[in-house]
């Protein structure tokens, strides 16, 4: 899980802008001096800071072999905070783009078999997953399910595969994926990694409950409902590095608390998606409320993300 923070900040050009589907636009994004940009694996995702002060996360989904160019696609999410609407009113061909990345909470484990289930737009970490699955000669298939055709992207390149590896679920013509069917029964030896709409990833987590733990691999593209917090009050966060105790009160994040005491932090989505804030825990027992880390990644307490997740014990001491 723990991402590397060799992350860099680039300024890359929007070489070409093109329908990708009904809603979706795909950007390629190049270095203006033709520079070769940084290297990824399948599962990473960039943030694009938009010049509106936005941030936001996109899975990279082209070649990880093209060191030449990154592609995202954007889906226009009507009911959204703005950021997609941004990319498709504003972003224009030629225009140049802050990036951030690339960061990979969603990696591809080496495994003889894969289940690949996307949904809608979460098809965009699973195409370079496919690829690389096929490559490595592992046996996969994928199951991608959609409102319509017209609105499912990179169907072209997936109409190229064989046989019954791919399986199309167009929600008009065929009704949902029978999620019951394709993970009814744990395999032995497969994987299953799944990304697309909240209600799609709980009910693959349901179908995969009685998988080997570590089986499932998600990625969420909006937070986790969470209830209440564990620890109601304030709590204390001592930060190891700085030499600094601050006080967190219950209205506020740790995020907010440590940035108003002049510790620079980097952080990007605020809700738990995206694992800029990633801070490694010395002491204490954390309440997670991230979407990111595994119950078994939880359980070691040994890291946190400080925007979202809190302290289930009065004091917590950080590496920062």
């Amino acid at each position: 899980m723990h991402s590397t923070h060799d992350e860099v900040d680039l300024r890359l050009q929007v070489a070409s802008r093109t329908d990708g589907a009904e809603g979706v636009v795909v950007l390629e994004l190049r270095d203006p001096g033709g520079a070769e940009l940084p290297a990824w694996g399948p599962g990473a995702h960039v943030d694009l800071n938009l010049g509106n002060g936005m941030t936001r996360q996109y899975s990279l989904c082209g070649d990880p072999a093209d060191r030449s160019t990154w592609r995202v696609a954007v889906l226009r999410e009507p009911d959204g905070r703005g950021g997609s609407a941004y990319v498709h009113e504003a972003v224009r061909e030629g225009d140049t783009v802050d990036v951030r990345g690339p960061r990979n909470h969603f990696p591809l484990v080496p495994a003889p078999r894969y289940v690949f289930v996307a949904g809608g737009i979460g098809i965009t970490p699973i195409l370079p997953m496919v690829a690389a699955a096929d490559a490595a000669g592992a046996a996969w298939e994928l199951h991608y399910g959609g409102r319509s055709r017209r609105s499912m992207a990179f169907l072209e390149s997936l109409e190229e595969a064989t046989g019954t590896t791919v399986t199309l679920h167009p929600q008009d013509e065929v009704g949902l994926i029978d999620l019951p069917a394709v993970l009814g029964t744990p395999q032995e030896g497969t994987l299953v990694y799944c990304c697309g709409p909240e209600p799609l990833l709980q009910a693959v987590e349901q179908q995969c409950a009685a998988w080997p733990e570590g089986s499932l691999h998600v990625e969420r593209f909006s937070p986790k409902e969470f209830g209440e917090p564990v620890f109601h009050d304030s709590f204390e966060v001592e930060l190891a590095t700085s030499g600094l105790t601050l006080t967190v009160p219950p209205d506020r994040s740790i995020l907010e608390v440590v940035e108003d005491a002049g510790v620079p932090v980097l952080s990007s989505c605020t809700e738990g998606t995206c694992g800029t804030c990633e801070t490694p825990v010395l002491e204490g027992e954390v309440d997670h409320r991230d979407s990111l880390l595994t119950p078994a990644e939880q359980a070691a307490n040994d890291t946190m993300f400080i925007c979202v997740s809190r302290a289930a014990c009065p004091r917590l001491v950080l590496e920062l």
